[in-house]
Formats: C-alpha cells, sequence, structure tokens
C-alpha cells in the first residue's frame, strides 16, 4: 500500500472521537488525508485526536455537530470545504449502539437510534453530494455492523439502522456511479472498544466466534476503509465489506 494515497484528499469522518471512528480518522490521516473529525458533544476527544493527527504530520480539523440535525451537518460541510477546500471522502460511522427489550422500547427510543445512523448517513451524504461528485475518486464509506446481518437480542432499532445502510449504500452505488463517487459498506463484527463503565458485554458477542480466535481491533476496521476509500478500490461499489475474523461468512 502506497503509505501516501491520499495525499490531497480531504476527509469526513463521524463519530471519529473514540473507538472505530477515532481509528478511521487516524488511519486516514496517514494516509495523507486532511481529515474533519465530527463528534456530537465530545469536545475534548475530537480535540485529541486532532492533536494526534498534527502530531503525526497531518491536518485535521474539529467539528462538533448532530449527524441527525441537518443544519449542523450542513455547517460542518460548509467549514469542511471552506478550510480544505473540496471534500473526497465521506464516512458514516456515527451510530447509537444502546441495548433494550423490544417489549420495552418507546418510539422514541427507536427513532433515536434511527435518527442517529439512517438520517445521519443520509444528511451527511446529501450534504457533501456536490463535493463528492466534483471529486472525480469521490468516496463513501457507511459503517455497517455484524447483528445487521446476523440479527441480535435487544437491538432491534439498531440491527433495522444497520441494516438500512446495507440498502442505501447498495442504491447510492447506483446513483452515483455516473460521478465516479463509490459507496460500500464495512461491517464489523466482534471488536474490542471502549465502553462506558458498568455496561455489560453485548448479548450478540456472546454467541458468535471468530475463526480467528480473537476479537477485532479499531484499526482492523479502519485498515478496510482506508483501501475502500484509496485508489486500489476504484472498481469496487456496493459491496458491504464484512471484517470479523471469520465469526460471520458471507
Amino acid at each position: 500500500m502506497n503509505p501516501q494515497e491520499l495525499t490531497g484528499s480531504v476527509a469526513i469522518v463521524t463519530g471519529a472521537g473514540r473507538n472505530i471512528g477515532r481509528a478511521i480518522a487516524l488511519e486516514l490521516a496517514a494516509a495523507g488525508a486532511a481529515v474533519v473529525v465530527n463528534a456530537r458533544s465530545h469536545h475534548e476527544e475530537t480535540q485529541a485526536v486532532v492533536r494526534d493527527i498534527i502530531a503525526q504530520g497531518g491536518r485535521a480539523l474539529p467539528f462538533l455537530a448532530d449527524v441527525a440535525d441537518i443544519r449542523a451537518v450542513e455547517r460542518m460541510v460548509a467549514a469542511a470545504t471552506q478550510h480544505f477546500g473540496r471534500i473526497d471522502i465521506l464516512v458514516n460511522n456515527a451510530a447509537l449502539r444502546v441495548e433494550r427489550p423490544f417489549q420495552d422500547m418507546t418510539q422514541s427510543d427507536w427513532h433515536s437510534v434511527l435518527a442517529v445512523i439512517l438520517d445521519g448517513a443520509f444528511n451527511c451524504t446529501k450534504a457533501a453530494l456536490s463535493q463528492l461528485r466534483a471529486s472525480g475518486v469521490g468516496a463513501v464509506v457507511n459503517i455497517g455492523g455484524l447483528s445487521a446481518h446476523t440479527g441480535a437480542q435487544n437491538r432491534a432499532h439498531v440491527v433495522t439502522a444497520k441494516a438500512g445502510l446495507v440498502g442505501l449504500t447498495r442504491a447510492l452505488a447506483h446513483d452515483l456511479a455516473a460521478d465516479n463517487v463509490t459507496v460500500n459498506c464495512v461491517a464489523p463484527g466482534l471488536i474490542e472498544t471502549a465502553r462506558k463503565p458498568g455496561l455489560p458485554e453485548p448479548a450478540h458477542h456472546r454467541i458468535h466466534h471468530p475463526l480467528r480466535g480473537r476479537h477485532g481491533a479499531p484499526d482492523d476496521i479502519a485498515s478496510a476503509v482506508r483501501f475502500l476509500c484509496g485508489p486500489g478500490a476504484r472498481y469496487i461499489s456496493g459491496q458491504t465489506i464484512h471484517v470479523n475474523g471469520g465469526a460471520f461468512l458471507s
């Protein structure tokens, strides 16, 4: 892999303050891209990621925005364009992964998850569309999930939203092909991420077993995203790439 294959590109990574999003932002920066590091409210986390990128010689801009709020997203895209001059890559990673038994799930619970995952991907792609089209090598990567393909207990809203990203990926691959914009989905498997203290291990983590004998790391997902955003993946579009160590074989 060319160590600087994304030099000159500009990426927006949503939900990039921690875990998988953070790893993706750092990986794209390592490949030479300037990165807009987005989070909804964790200013200190976004600043920390930006500092890490700059310390490695990269360029980055922190931006707090709720991806479910189209106006906030439009301001983020405008800031990215003003600061860096273009947008070539969009990674729709922002998500809520709360667990709740279906019988206890309220309509508000349902909509809050779909708003971040599905509406967020729609809002960000829509707002960045003119820049992605103008790029000539635009790439959208949606971050899905294992449970979208296997189901999971107590996650009806999350499973539904993540499955929706697969459909959105396929639809947008058709809509944006003429503009040379690729659209793909990366579906992480069981990934070791930092969780809030006291939260139990997700139920579906206990029933799936990677063939590799270990859980993955955020960097495993980031590597796949980097590839899909680079010049070696220009003939790949509309695909869901499973990164799960063999826990699920599509």
